[in-house]
């Protein structure tokens, strides 16, 4: 049984946010699969784009980044070449530039290194749960889905635990800029010009830009060299070093992406254990390989980040459309994630499914999320440490969703929790 039953009629508007607000419009998204794999959509005050829906397509033209180029911008606003080039992080290159860039980063954050996190992730929600089993009812959002990434987010930065509550909030400012209650310069209802050449489009990246830098100096003057921001200062193997602006793109990715993604991938797990009794008695059984499936089926539900955006590099027909160079092309990761061609009963959480070619991570291209392997990692152990010390959890209210149609996930969600 499904979980989340889709309300949409259809035919939802996928460049408004609003469609968005009762979760992702599958019954749209299923439409286009079946009825239309490649469509175009108008979208209000900018061009318009086509969709990719389809799980094949997706993993196929994410991986082309010569024909789908990335360094025109990975979300639906258009920009002009100045504001792409200020705002720009290495998500938004392409090959060879962006894999010069990735080399540096990429140890930091490879399964090895990652797991030697496990003991210090394991104590961070021994620490929640003990707070939040004491109180029986909490938000599990505010007091848990949040709280584990923001936590390794400042172990992975190195930054006091007392600014981590601060850095959060002005990553939500960032890559929740569509919703009203993270933000006061709402992407599409304010008037954001100011911000143009700023991360996100948002006063957020100034700030967390004078905190990087601020950040840098004093561990420079300790002689600290550990963490991922040392890295991705040092030269490349060409003596190339990035440039101001680009770090300082490199640091609000860093800060929004490395912490809202993980959150609502763990939110959509916790949602699915409160209102499918039968997934907690499975994990605690722990039968088979249950603790490697499980992870990747839940970040596969969860599809944090429902899509990105490319732009085509010259044209191309598909699916007896043509398609123009300059063109925007969204693959739409949520979509591809609920296909019935791909998986079998999509809408159904199985915990023990393999193999799950699930691209919530963008698999299949040069632009794979770094962060995959410690966003595995945080999933299993806090529903480990869960299991272990929850008898039941249960919803106590409505939940709700983000404003966001490139975000996607629960942003409130009340629980209560029993241990026998």
């Amino acid at each position: 049984m499904t979980i989340f039953t889709p309300t949409d009629d259809g035919h939802a508007d996928l460049s408004d946010h609003d469609a968005f607000l009762e979760g992702a419009p599958h019954n749209t998204f299923a439409r286009m699969r079946r009825e239309d794999p490649l469509a175009w959509s108008e979208m209000k005050g900018a061009k318009g784009f086509w969709s990719i829906t389809r799980h094949h397509d997706v993993l196929e033209l994410n991986r082309n980044y010569e024909l789908l180029s990335s360094a025109r911008g990975i979300r639906l606003e258009d920009q002009t070449y100045e504001e792409y080039l200020a705002r720009r992080t290495f998500q938004e290159t392409d090959p060879p530039e962006h894999s010069r860039t990735r080399v540096l980063v990429s140890k930091a954050f490879s399964k090895p290194v990652v797991a030697l996190f496990e003991e210090q992730i394991r104590a961070i929600c021994d620490s929640i749960l003990d707070d939040v089993i004491a109180r029986g009812s909490f938000d599990a959002v505010k007091d848990v889905a949040r709280q584990l990434p923001m936590r390794m987010l400042g172990q992975i930065i190195g930054t006091p635990e007392a600014d981590l509550d601060w850095l959060v909030e002005k990553g939500d400012q960032l890559i929740a800029n569509t919703d009203p209650e993270f933000t006061e310069h709402v992407l599409d209802k304010a008037d954001t010009d100011a911000y143009r050449f700023m991360p996100f489009r948002s006063p957020a990246g100034a700030d967390l830009f004078d905190y990087a830098k601020k950040l840098m100096e004093d561990k420079n003057r300790r002689g600290d060299t550990s963490g991922v921001l040392h890295l991705i200062l040092q030269p490349d193997a060409h003596g190339n070093v990035i440039s101001e602006a680009e770090f300082r793109n490199f640091f609000c990715l860093l800060v929004a992406a490395g912490n809202d993604t993980t959150r609502y991938s763990i939110a959509a797990s916790i949602h699915a254990l409160a209102n499918r009794p039968e997934l907690m008695r499975l994990l605690k059984a722990g039968e088979g390989n249950i603790w490697e499936t499980a992870p990747d089926e839940f970040i596969r539900w969860a599809s944090p980040t429902m899509h990105f955006r490319r732009t085509a590099t010259r044209d191309f027909e598909m699916h007896g459309k043509s398609v123009k160079a300059g063109d925007k092309v969204v693959l739409w990761f949520i979509s591809a994630n609920r296909d019935d061609q791909a998986f079998e009963s999509p809408f159904t959480i199985n915990l023990h499914r393999t193999p799950n070619r699930h691209v919530a991570f963008g698999q299949g291209g040069p632009h794979v999320c770094l962060g995959m392997w410690l966003a595995r990692l945080e999933v299993r152990v806090l529903l480990q440490e869960m299991v272990k010390r929850i008898a039941r959890i249960e919803q106590t209210g409505p939940h709700e969703y983000l404003r966001s149609n490139f975000i996607g996930g629960i942003k409130r969600l009340p629980v209560q929790v029993a241990v026998h």
